[in-house]
């Protein structure tokens, strides 16, 4: 297979984005968010018109802002990226979910399904798969913040000065590799689980060949979370569900905002790591990770920055612990036997 083969795939796949219900910026979750986006226009009390309304959706200063022309070079450059050198080492799910259900069958022995009637098994299976797709980005999410190579890695999707629906697509391609790995992790988990419980005749309930709760999800402003347009939810609300507005919340150079509201769409995870934030009181935040950070300032810099960043953070947990190691008395273990 010729290495322009993958590159075509990978750039056809892009053109078809706006069709797939599995991308962010899929047309009908555009069409949500500006939905969303005339209501919040039209809720501001000041003087409203069509013409009025496009300036407030498409600013000059946010999207043709030097991060946001960053964005749209990543979005092509990381596409070609994944296709044509990572999809051949990307976990898949298959192995995951035969695993698991051997597992299960081991510890817990086989069991006859719990229930063979189809809505049943269609509804839970969805809200297993959502919800286990939800905690693990959590979770990755939280690590990538937590882990200092990590979050090297993890800053180039937070030094973008200004937000747009295309943010979503500005990472690392390590980033991608291990949000990709975890996808196939998630999906095996939940089938394994699945194969369990239910038998192997398992099916998603879909709206536009997404899972119902993700459509939902995404129509419901997801494509907000990365722009200049505040949308909150409500104090009720952002208890269990991340609103737009906790999401640049979560992009703010306010260290008092530093890793905070780092779930997806449930809350609840947030709630339980002490991590929420509501919107409700904030005040005027800027994006960012500090208006004196430059590394991420060029193509080059997006890419090799972080890998040198994350390589001397790496060398010196490493060398520390080492260190440490070499440091310590001889049989100082088991001193009481």
């Amino acid at each position: 297979m010729s290495i322009f083969e993958p590159l075509s795939n990978s750039l056809y796949e892009l053109s078809q984005y706006l069709f797939d219900a599995g991308q962010r910026i899929f047309a009908l979750y555009l069409i949500g968010a500006l939905v969303l986006a005339l209501v919040v226009y039209l809720l501001r009390k000041e003087s409203s018109s069509f013409r009025g309304f496009i300036k407030f959706l498409f600013p000059r200063k946010i999207w043709w802002a030097p991060s946001a022309r960053q964005d749209y070079v990543l979005l092509v450059v990381n596409r070609i990226i994944r296709g044509v050198l990572l999809a051949p080492v990307i976990l898949t799910m298959v192995p995951i979910a035969l695993a698991l259900t051997e597992v299960l069958e081991w510890a817990f022995g086989p069991i006859v399904p719990i229930s063979e009637t189809t809505w049943i098994v269609m509804s839970s299976f969805t809200v297993l798969l959502f919800v286990l797709d939800d905690l693990s980005r959590f979770i990755l999410h939280f690590l990538l913040h937590k882990v200092p190579f990590l979050w090297e890695i993890h800053k180039v999707h937070h030094s973008a000065k200004v937000l747009t629906p295309l943010t979503i697509y500005r990472s690392h391609p390590i980033e991608n590799y291990l949000f990709a790995c975890r996808l196939a992790v998630a999906q095996g988990v939940a089938v394994g689980i699945g194969f369990y419980l239910f038998g192997t005749q398992l099916s998603v309930i879909e709206l536009a060949g997404a899972n119902i709760f993700v459509f939902v999800f995404n129509v419901m402003g997801s494509n907000l979370r990365h722009s200049h347009i505040w949308l909150s939810w409500g104090k009720r609300w952002e208890h269990w569900f991340i609103s737009p507005a906790q999401h640049q919340i979560h992009h703010s150079d306010n260290p008092k905002h530093f890793d905070r509201n780092l779930g997806s769409a449930l809350a609840i995870w947030d709630r339980m790591a002490g991590t929420l934030v509501l919107a409700h009181g904030c005040g005027r935040i800027r994006f960012g990770v500090g208006k004196n950070f430059t590394e991420h300032d060029t193509l080059t810099g997006l890419y090799w920055n972080p890998l040198k960043a994350s390589g001397k953070k790496l060398y010196s947990m490493f060398s520390h612990k080492k260190v440490h190691q070499d440091s310590a008395p001889p049989n100082t273990t088991h001193q009481l036997d």
